[in-house]
Protein backbone atom coordinates (compact mmCIF):
# COMPACT_ATOMS: atom_id res chain seq x y z
CA UNK A 1 0.00 0.00 0.00
CA UNK A 2 1.36 3.46 -0.82
CA UNK A 3 2.13 6.10 1.73
CA UNK A 4 -1.03 7.64 3.15
CA UNK A 5 0.04 11.22 3.36
CA UNK A 6 -0.52 14.80 2.53
CA UNK A 7 2.50 16.97 1.88
CA UNK A 8 5.32 17.22 4.42
CA UNK A 9 5.76 20.62 6.03
CA UNK A 10 9.47 20.65 5.27
CA UNK A 11 11.46 20.32 2.11
CA UNK A 12 15.05 19.79 3.15
CA UNK A 13 18.05 17.84 2.05
CA UNK A 14 17.93 14.12 1.32
CA UNK A 15 20.35 11.61 -0.18
CA UNK A 16 18.00 11.79 -3.18
CA UNK A 17 17.64 15.41 -4.29
CA UNK A 18 18.04 17.90 -7.08
CA UNK A 19 19.22 21.41 -6.40
CA UNK A 20 17.84 24.41 -8.25
CA UNK A 21 19.21 27.90 -7.47
CA UNK A 22 16.65 30.02 -5.56
CA UNK A 23 14.40 26.99 -5.00
CA UNK A 24 13.89 24.60 -2.15
CA UNK A 25 15.72 21.30 -1.98
CA UNK A 26 13.03 18.89 -3.12
CA UNK A 27 12.48 15.35 -1.92
CA UNK A 28 11.12 12.47 -3.91
CA UNK A 29 8.10 10.90 -2.17
CA UNK A 30 7.83 7.22 -1.39
CA UNK A 31 5.73 5.53 -4.06
CA UNK A 32 3.60 2.44 -4.43
CA UNK A 33 6.66 0.34 -5.22
CA UNK A 34 7.63 0.55 -1.54
CA UNK A 35 4.98 -1.83 -0.25
CA UNK A 36 5.45 -3.68 3.02
CA UNK A 37 3.34 -6.68 4.02
CA UNK A 38 0.82 -5.40 6.61
CA UNK A 39 0.63 -6.68 10.17
CA UNK A 40 -2.72 -6.98 11.92
CA UNK A 41 -2.81 -5.29 15.31
CA UNK A 42 -4.96 -5.29 18.43
CA UNK A 43 -6.52 -1.82 18.41
CA UNK A 44 -7.91 -2.12 21.93
CA UNK A 45 -4.71 -0.49 23.21
CA UNK A 46 -4.63 2.20 20.51
CA UNK A 47 -4.64 5.79 21.79
CA UNK A 48 -5.25 8.77 19.46
CA UNK A 49 -4.74 12.14 21.09
CA UNK A 50 -3.33 15.64 20.77
CA UNK A 51 0.06 16.20 22.34
CA UNK A 52 2.59 18.88 23.18
CA UNK A 53 4.92 16.47 25.00
CA UNK A 54 8.41 16.88 23.58
CA UNK A 55 9.11 13.15 23.83
CA UNK A 56 6.01 12.35 21.79
CA UNK A 57 6.65 15.18 19.31
CA UNK A 58 10.14 13.80 18.73
CA UNK A 59 8.70 10.33 18.08
CA UNK A 60 6.21 11.86 15.61
CA UNK A 61 9.02 13.73 13.85
CA UNK A 62 10.95 10.47 13.48
CA UNK A 63 7.91 8.72 11.99
CA UNK A 64 7.50 11.55 9.47
CA UNK A 65 11.13 11.30 8.37
CA UNK A 66 10.77 7.53 8.10
CA UNK A 67 7.57 7.89 6.06
CA UNK A 68 8.21 10.89 3.82
CA UNK A 69 11.83 10.27 2.81
CA UNK A 70 13.50 7.39 1.04
CA UNK A 71 17.09 6.52 1.90
CA UNK A 72 19.57 4.25 0.18
CA UNK A 73 21.00 1.84 2.77
CA UNK A 74 24.50 2.36 1.37
CA UNK A 75 24.38 6.13 1.84
CA UNK A 76 27.30 7.44 3.92
CA UNK A 77 26.26 8.86 7.29
CA UNK A 78 22.64 7.88 6.82
CA UNK A 79 21.81 7.77 10.54
CA UNK A 80 23.25 11.24 11.11
CA UNK A 81 21.26 12.52 8.17
CA UNK A 82 18.02 10.98 9.45
CA UNK A 83 18.60 12.60 12.82
CA UNK A 84 19.24 15.95 11.16
CA UNK A 85 15.93 15.72 9.29
CA UNK A 86 14.10 14.68 12.46
CA UNK A 87 15.60 17.59 14.41
CA UNK A 88 14.46 20.03 11.72
CA UNK A 89 10.90 18.68 11.75
CA UNK A 90 10.88 18.53 15.58
CA UNK A 91 11.86 22.18 15.94
CA UNK A 92 9.44 23.30 13.22
CA UNK A 93 6.62 21.32 14.82
CA UNK A 94 7.27 22.88 18.23
CA UNK A 95 7.26 26.35 16.68
CA UNK A 96 3.98 25.75 14.88
CA UNK A 97 2.29 24.43 18.02
CA UNK A 98 3.64 27.38 20.03
CA UNK A 99 2.18 29.83 17.49
CA UNK A 100 5.57 31.12 16.35
CA UNK A 101 5.00 30.47 12.64
CA UNK A 102 3.34 33.27 10.67
CA UNK A 103 -0.01 32.38 9.11
CA UNK A 104 -1.00 29.65 11.57
CA UNK A 105 -3.71 30.58 14.08
CA UNK A 106 -3.48 27.23 15.82
CA UNK A 107 -1.72 23.91 15.17
CA UNK A 108 -2.09 20.60 16.96
CA UNK A 109 -0.10 17.41 16.51
CA UNK A 110 -2.39 14.39 16.63
CA UNK A 111 -0.76 10.99 17.16
CA UNK A 112 -1.92 7.39 17.14
CA UNK A 113 0.15 5.28 19.55
CA UNK A 114 0.48 1.63 20.52
CA UNK A 115 2.43 -0.13 23.29
CA UNK A 116 5.97 -1.03 22.24
CA UNK A 117 5.44 -4.55 23.60
CA UNK A 118 2.67 -5.20 21.04
CA UNK A 119 4.84 -4.10 18.12
CA UNK A 120 7.86 -6.12 19.22
CA UNK A 121 5.71 -9.23 19.13
CA UNK A 122 4.77 -8.50 15.51
CA UNK A 123 8.09 -7.73 13.86
CA UNK A 124 11.71 -6.86 14.52
CA UNK A 125 12.21 -3.48 12.86
CA UNK A 126 13.41 0.06 13.50
CA UNK A 127 9.87 1.43 14.00
CA UNK A 128 9.90 0.81 17.76
CA UNK A 129 13.40 2.09 18.53
CA UNK A 130 13.00 5.16 16.31
CA UNK A 131 9.47 6.26 17.16
CA UNK A 132 9.00 5.34 20.80
CA UNK A 133 8.40 7.55 23.83
CA UNK A 134 7.66 6.88 27.48
CA UNK A 135 4.40 7.89 29.10
CA UNK A 136 3.02 6.95 32.51
CA UNK A 137 5.73 4.33 32.93
CA UNK A 138 4.95 2.61 29.60
CA UNK A 139 6.95 2.57 26.37
CA UNK A 140 4.65 3.47 23.47
CA UNK A 141 5.27 4.01 19.75
CA UNK A 142 3.83 6.66 17.44
CA UNK A 143 2.36 4.65 14.54
CA UNK A 144 0.35 7.44 12.89
CA UNK A 145 0.52 11.20 12.95
CA UNK A 146 -0.92 14.36 11.40
CA UNK A 147 -1.21 18.08 12.06
CA UNK A 148 -4.49 19.95 12.31
CA UNK A 149 -3.91 23.54 11.17
CA UNK A 150 -6.32 26.41 11.73
CA UNK A 151 -5.22 28.94 9.12
CA UNK A 152 -6.17 30.58 5.83
CA UNK A 153 -3.70 28.51 3.80
CA UNK A 154 -0.58 26.32 3.97
CA UNK A 155 2.73 27.52 2.47
CA UNK A 156 3.33 26.46 -1.15
CA UNK A 157 -0.14 24.91 -1.45
CA UNK A 158 -3.32 25.91 -3.26
CA UNK A 159 -5.75 27.52 -0.84
CA UNK A 160 -9.28 26.52 0.02
CA UNK A 161 -12.08 28.91 -0.93
CA UNK A 162 -14.47 28.10 1.92
CA UNK A 163 -15.69 29.76 4.02
CA UNK A 164 -15.69 33.18 2.38
CA UNK A 165 -15.17 36.52 4.07
CA UNK A 166 -13.97 37.07 7.61
CA UNK A 167 -14.87 33.51 8.62
CA UNK A 168 -12.04 32.28 6.44
CA UNK A 169 -9.61 33.66 9.02
CA UNK A 170 -10.67 31.22 11.74
CA UNK A 171 -13.14 28.64 10.35
CA UNK A 172 -10.85 27.12 7.68
CA UNK A 173 -8.53 24.26 8.56
CA UNK A 174 -6.04 21.95 6.85
CA UNK A 175 -4.65 18.53 7.60
CA UNK A 176 -0.95 18.08 6.87
CA UNK A 177 1.88 15.59 7.46
CA UNK A 178 -0.57 12.69 7.44
CA UNK A 179 1.20 9.35 7.65
CA UNK A 180 0.86 5.84 9.06
CA UNK A 181 3.77 3.45 9.64
CA UNK A 182 4.06 1.44 6.44
CA UNK A 183 4.07 -1.91 8.29
CA UNK A 184 0.66 -1.10 9.80
CA UNK A 185 -1.25 -0.07 6.69
CA UNK A 186 -4.62 -1.80 6.15
CA UNK A 187 -5.46 -1.70 9.83
CA UNK A 188 -7.75 1.32 9.46
CA UNK A 189 -5.36 3.59 11.36
CA UNK A 190 -5.62 6.29 8.68
CA UNK A 191 -9.40 6.39 9.04
CA UNK A 192 -9.14 6.43 12.84
CA UNK A 193 -6.74 9.34 13.04
CA UNK A 194 -8.65 11.38 10.44
CA UNK A 195 -11.90 10.78 12.35
CA UNK A 196 -10.22 12.15 15.47
CA UNK A 197 -8.89 15.15 13.51
CA UNK A 198 -12.45 16.04 12.49
CA UNK A 199 -13.46 16.17 16.15
CA UNK A 200 -10.49 18.40 17.01
CA UNK A 201 -11.25 20.74 14.09
CA UNK A 202 -14.91 20.96 15.03
CA UNK A 203 -13.96 21.76 18.65
CA UNK A 204 -11.93 24.72 17.33
CA UNK A 205 -14.89 26.04 15.35
CA UNK A 206 -13.56 24.95 11.96
CA UNK A 207 -16.38 24.43 9.47
CA UNK A 208 -14.34 23.74 6.31
CA UNK A 209 -11.51 21.21 6.46
CA UNK A 210 -9.03 20.68 3.61
CA UNK A 211 -6.26 18.29 2.69
CA UNK A 212 -3.80 18.23 -0.23
CA UNK A 213 -2.94 14.96 -1.94
CA UNK A 214 -0.76 14.06 -4.92
CA UNK A 215 -2.80 13.18 -8.01
CA UNK A 216 -0.96 9.85 -8.34
CA UNK A 217 -1.42 8.79 -4.71
CA UNK A 218 -4.48 6.58 -5.17
CA UNK A 219 -4.49 4.97 -1.68
CA UNK A 220 -4.41 8.41 -0.02
CA UNK A 221 -7.18 9.73 -2.28
CA UNK A 222 -9.33 6.71 -1.41
CA UNK A 223 -8.65 7.23 2.29
CA UNK A 224 -9.71 10.88 2.23
CA UNK A 225 -12.73 10.39 -0.03
CA UNK A 226 -14.00 7.48 2.05
CA UNK A 227 -13.58 9.80 5.04
CA UNK A 228 -15.94 12.30 3.40
CA UNK A 229 -13.62 14.63 1.49
CA UNK A 230 -14.58 15.71 -2.04
CA UNK A 231 -12.65 17.37 -4.86
CA UNK A 232 -12.53 21.19 -4.88
CA UNK A 233 -9.51 22.24 -6.94
CA UNK A 234 -6.17 21.11 -8.33
CA UNK A 235 -2.70 22.60 -8.48
CA UNK A 236 -1.54 24.30 -11.72
CA UNK A 237 0.97 22.17 -13.60
CA UNK A 238 3.49 25.04 -13.66
CA UNK A 239 3.47 25.29 -9.87
CA UNK A 240 4.09 21.56 -9.46
CA UNK A 241 6.97 21.76 -11.95
CA UNK A 242 8.44 24.78 -10.17
CA UNK A 243 8.35 22.94 -6.83
CA UNK A 244 9.58 19.72 -8.52
CA UNK A 245 6.84 17.52 -7.11
CA UNK A 246 3.73 15.63 -8.26
CA UNK A 247 0.71 17.84 -8.91
CA UNK A 248 -1.68 18.11 -5.95
CA UNK A 249 -5.42 17.95 -5.59
CA UNK A 250 -7.25 19.99 -2.97
CA UNK A 251 -10.00 18.05 -1.19
CA UNK A 252 -12.70 19.63 0.99
CA UNK A 253 -14.86 18.41 3.85
CA UNK A 254 -17.73 20.33 5.44
CA UNK A 255 -17.96 19.77 9.18
CA UNK A 256 -21.15 19.90 11.28
CA UNK A 257 -22.07 23.55 11.77
CA UNK A 258 -21.29 24.29 8.11
CA UNK A 259 -24.40 25.53 6.29
CA UNK A 260 -23.45 23.38 3.29
CA UNK A 261 -22.97 20.19 5.36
Amino acid sequence: MALLSSSPSLSITSPNYRYYPSRRLCLYPITATHVVAPHLIDKSSLIISETSSEDQLWAAACLRVRSFHEFKPSTFGIQDHKRYLAEREFEALKERIAGKRTGFNRVSCLNATLPLSQLLSLFDDDLGPQCKFRENGEDRVVVGTLDVNQCTNLPDEISGKKPEGIEGQFARGYLSNVCVAKELHRNGLGYDIIAKSKAVAQKWGITDLYVHVAVNNEPAKQLYMKSGFVYENDEPAWQARFLDRPRRLLLWLGLPGNQNW
